[in-house]
């Protein structure tokens, strides 16, 4: 688990803070940053913090002033993917309503720009403040709280660039829906959207914070159209994270790119000079699978199964041709029955040495919908995200794993979505500005 350090605000009375409109909610983010309201704590101090850019370009490095509490909103990527992966996830994806219009998508996303700002300094969204005639423009429960490292990534899916809003001729040319796949049985609800939002904290609250104020936002623009709460990460995008465990009790994602590899991101995951439209590039596909275990099989399989499906040692994470987690597999090595790494197992059909060199990478949490009422079996799985400069790299990876690999017995793909997330903002910008040219 990350470690993120404590920021107490000073017992001190609160400061007087000009009220700030919803109008001068929009002009913030033209002055280059979001207006500070007033956050009170338990003692009725005032929570601030500094909006910076002091992780190298694309890094969605900590800003070193606030420790690991705060990850930087512009830079050159959207923070939330190069970021290192927090604890805590809420991704909720929306569908723009049959009466708004391409004025109303774009200043919705010039105020959720404003508000990501804020909300990712560890400030409550700007608005009027102590109007008690009015509702309150946050809601509040992250009052108090640190924050917690919030990254807010937006994602666009391909129903946005239809014919509604005049957006056709800027959509990403490999932004389509994703075809049928092997290993899927697709529920509608929780499938698909117009838009996307990743929050990622150390701390759910604070996540689902996020997503709630844009939610209250986006009212009579956008509509919810499902949403994820995610726990325990099941992927490290830095060496310096431990590897985690998914619900299965393996580590999971020990050969995930690392995303400190600038020249292995530009490879895999950024959009490049390869996309017509221009300003896309510096983004990344997003796929995201609702992905269901059979806990109860898998739990009364037997160990040796278990590890000859993943093809890894359940202890040590090591693969079965090694003795340390980060050893490379042998897929050659031979034993008196075959091949000491199955055939079908997980490792060998997803390794890029037997996919042509393709990679993804990936920033997954585990999840968990309760018992099911009619058998008593735990509900749950893997939330999968990954982000990749093309879905085919997807596709090609799943049609392999979807046909082949041994965990498909005690797994299916009951939720789907692929989303483009565009670059990141400079001070100044919105996401409505940069949508619409």
């Amino acid at each position: 688990m990350t470690d993120t350090p404590d920021i107490t605000p000073e017992d001190r009375a609160p400061e007087q803070v000009p009220a700030v409109s919803r109008r001068r909610l929009l002009g913030a983010v033209g002055a280059g940053a979001a207006v500070a309201g007033a956050a009170l704590g338990a003692g009725g101090a005032v929570l601030a913090t500094r909006d910076g850019n002091s992780g190298s370009p694309g890094s969605g490095a900590a800003e070193p002033d606030a420790g690991a509490a705060t990850v930087a909103f512009h830079d050159s990527h959207q923070a939330g993917i190069a970021t290192p992966s927090q604890d805590r996830l809420c991704f909720a994806t929306f569908d723009v309503t049959p009466t708004a219009s391409k004025a109303d998508i774009a200043d919705l996303l010039k105020t959720w720009t404003a508000a990501a700002v804020a909300m990712t300094r560890g400030e409550p969204v700007p608005g009027d403040v102590g109007d008690v005639n009015t509702p309150p423009d946050d809601t509040g429960e992250a009052v108090g709280l640190t924050p917690g490292r919030l990254t807010i990534t937006l994602g666009y899916g391909p129903g946005l660039f239809d014919d509604r809003f005049g957006l056709a001729k800027r959509r990403p040319s490999a932004l389509k829906t994703l075809p049928r796949l092997p290993g899927e049985n697709l529920d509608p609800a929780v499938t698909g959207g117009d838009l996307c939002v990743q929050a990622c904290a150390d701390d759910p609250q604070v996540a689902f914070h996020a997503i709630r104020n844009l939610r209250r936002l986006g009212f009579g623009t956008v509509v919810p159209r499902w949403m994820e709460l995610g726990f325990g990460r099941t992927s490290s995008t830095s060496p310096q994270q431990a590897t985690p465990r998914n619900l299965m009790g393996f580590k999971d994602g020990t050969r995930n790119i690392d995303a400190t590899d600038t020249a292995m991101m530009g490879q895999h995951v950024w959009i490049g000079e390869e996309e017509p439209q221009r300003w896309i590039r510096g983004g990344s596909y997003l796929v995201s699978r609702k992905i269901k275990m059979r806990m109860e099989q898998w739990d009364r399989d037997r160990l040796g199964d278990q590890q000859d499906v993943f093809g890894r040692f359940k202890g040590s994470g090591a693969p079965l041709t090694g003795s340390k987690e980060t050893d490379t597999p042998d897929f050659s090595a031979r034993s008196d029955t075959g091949y000491v790494i199955p055939a079908r197992a997980h490792i060998r059909l997803a390794a890029h040495e037997n996919n042509k060199g393709l990679r993804i990478l990936r920033r997954g949490y585990s999840y968990t919908d309760g018992i099911d009422p009619q058998t008593g079996d735990l509900l749950g799985g893997l939330f999968f995200i990954a982000f990749m400069k093309s879905p085919d790299q997807f596709i090609t990876l799943q049609r392999v794993l979807g046909a082949h690999d041994s965990l498909n017995e005690y797994i299916q793909h009951i939720g789907s979505g692929l989303f483009v997330t565009p670059p990141g903002l400079s001070a100044g910008q919105d996401w409505g500005g940069q949508l619409f040219g």
